[in-house]
């Protein structure tokens, strides 16, 4: 699926890409809200990489809350419950790119914010499983990041289709509904896992947080990026310290992992799966040599730079 051409239609003059870029914003600002407002059950189609999958999905706003269940219809059935964008439970495989860390909270769209970092403007409309829909590109100012294409419901501004797109409009993600019923009362039983859903917090309460081992910072960051969580854990089978450090732009996101190779021979990777990169590197450190590993839904040479520039310093210790 190839995106909507969308340099000609950003070119129709200033005046229309401000009114385009004005109406775009506001689509935004309304999808933060209905995301947060809106309950609703309905189907989806995923795919990634050339493979497809089907999900039920029940979304429920209630007492401030949003909860969430995703259910995978294709194959063994796996499943997954989210509260506030946190992941509770998880039972099988399920696709990677649906999920998200238990420790990554649903973020708020910033319109305004991404208006520095993306170009945004409404290029038409469409009608996506049976319901009219407006078509909203997101288009980086830079080769640092992807670009998406939404089509948001007229009536709701929930996201009917999504498609995650490279730097030639190739198509990197598409998750798209095909049923969606934003007018049924959802009870607690549609929200209610499966006795296979293991809840997440099991696993966490095993690899409890401890100090960093080392100050680590990167002498390089693509334009917007921030530092929005830093930590160091000890995995209980390796023993060994892994540091993460995660960054975000109001819309992308990317993790640094960094771990002691402990003197064994270890290969560099560079790999990609769909809109998904990972790309790790040797650093040789005061304390022995460390794989620094770059994962996210960035161009992959995007995180060959970020690995190339990670750097660290022993931490500062308390003066008696």
């Amino acid at each position: 699926m190839r995106a909507i051409p969308l340099l000609t239609l950003l070119l129709s003059g200033c005046f229309a890409l401000s009114a385009h870029a004005d109406e775009a914003q506001d689509w935004l600002t309304r999808l933060g809200r209905a995301e947060q407002q809106q309950s609703f059950e309905g189907t989806f189609v995923y795919e990634r990489n050339g493979s497809f999958s089907t999900h039920d999905i029940w979304h429920r706003i209630q007492d401030g809350h949003v909860r969430e269940r995703l259910l995978q219809l294709d194959g063994s059935a796996q499943e997954l419950v989210r509260v506030d964008g946190r992941t509770q439970c998880v039972s099988g495989a399920l696709v990677a790119g649906l999920g998200n860390s238990p420790e990554a909270p649903s973020r708020a769209l910033d319109p305004q914010k991404l208006t520095q970092l993306y170009e945004l403007a409404v290029i038409g409309k469409s009608r996506v499983a049976g319901r009219n829909a407006v078509i909203v590109s997101i288009t980086p100012r830079d080769q640092y990041r992807y670009g998406f294409e939404l089509h948001l419901d007229r009536q709701t501004a929930l996201p009917l289709k999504s498609l995650l797109l490279n730097e030639q409009g190739q198509l990197l993600e598409r998750f798209q509904f095909t049923r969606l019923n934003t007018s049924v009362a959802l009870s607690d039983r549609d929200l209610q896992p499966s006795g296979d859903c293991a809840p997440i917090a099991l696993a966490n309460s095993k690899a409890p947080e401890i100090p960093a081992t080392h100050a680590w910072h990167l002498d390089w960051l693509p334009p917007g990026f921030q530092l929005t969580s830093s930590t160091a854990r000890k995995d209980t089978q390796t023993k060994s310290t892994v540091d993460s450090l995660m960054y975000d732009d109001g819309l992308a996101r990317f993790s640094v992992f960094l771990e002691s190779t402990d003197g064994a021979s270890v290969s560099e990777t560079r790999t990609q799966l769909g809109p998904t990169v990972a790309v790790s590197r040797r650093l040789n450190t005061v304390d022995g040599e460390v794989m620094v590993t770059v994962v996210g839904e960035i161009p992959i040479g995007t995180a060959e730079r970020i690995a190339l520039s990670v750097r660290g310093e022993k931490p500062a210790t308390a003066k008696p």
